[in-house]
């Protein structure tokens, strides 16, 4: 049985989110052992491309975590 176009285009979209939240995700962990090796913001800003305000809330949930 042959796939419609239609399942096709849903199925390439769904693979595409997916990889996507992946990379978000492994970018994330990224930053999260560059802060705590104690890189600056501003460096990890740079190297992984989040934005700095992204960090500081990745910082302050970290923080929270640990308390």
């Amino acid at each position: 049985m042959r796939e419609s176009p239609i399942y096709q285009d849903i199925l390439q979209e769904g693979k595409a989110e997916g990889k996507a939240e992946g990379k978000a995700e492994a970018l994330v962990e990224v930053a999260r052992n560059l802060f705590n090796t104690g890189m600056p913001l501003e460096q990890i800003a740079t190297v992984t491309g989040l934005a700095i305000e992204q960090l500081k809330y990745f910082q302050a949930s970290e923080s929270s975590e640990s308390n």
